[in-house]
């Protein structure tokens, strides 16, 4: 075993392949732990042991709720940019012409999967910030503080 590791490290491309995705590995983990500003992290930790469906939410995203961290959607927008534009080829000629042309067709509807999963990023995180701002009102605590753009 440790001599196919040493073989994959003397191959410089891999070796710079393994370490990419090392360093996100770790760039994502540090972020995760640095929380949205104006958010109460001990309430909204308080509230996710109390709401099981939430608790689960968090645990699939990694932990990432829980602190209300800057990287808590992941790559959750883009699978579902990516969800929406398969659906979508079904439906539209114009998309399904696309698809049909091969690789060039295929770029085009992976940029337009990048391009719509900006605003459904935008729009998932004005729904969780709703969401956590109406526990305040069902007896959750206030989680958001200062966040008088939002209200």
């Amino acid at each position: 075993m440790f001599e196919s590791l040493q073989r994959i490290w003397k191959i410089k491309s891999l070796r710079h392949s393994i370490l990419f995705v090392v360093g996100l590995l770790v760039l994502f983990r540090a972020t995760a732990h640095i929380p949205v500003p104006g958010v109460d992290v001990e309430a909204l930790r308080g509230f996710l042991t109390g709401n099981q469906i939430l608790g689960l939410l968090n645990v699939f995203s990694g932990g990432t709720i829980q602190n209300f961290s800057i990287v808590m959607l992941g790559v959750a927008p883009y699978i579902t940019a990516s969800i929406i534009f398969q659906l979508l080829t079904m439906v539209i000629p114009q998309l399904e012409e696309l698809q049909k042309e091969g690789e060039s067709g295929q770029q085009k509807i992976n940029a337009y999967t990048r391009f719509a999963s900006v605003p459904l990023a935008v729009l998932q995180a004005f729904a969780l910030l709703r969401l956590l701002g109406s526990t305040a009102a069902g007896g959750g605590g206030q989680i958001l503080v200062n966040l008088s753009t939002f209200q």
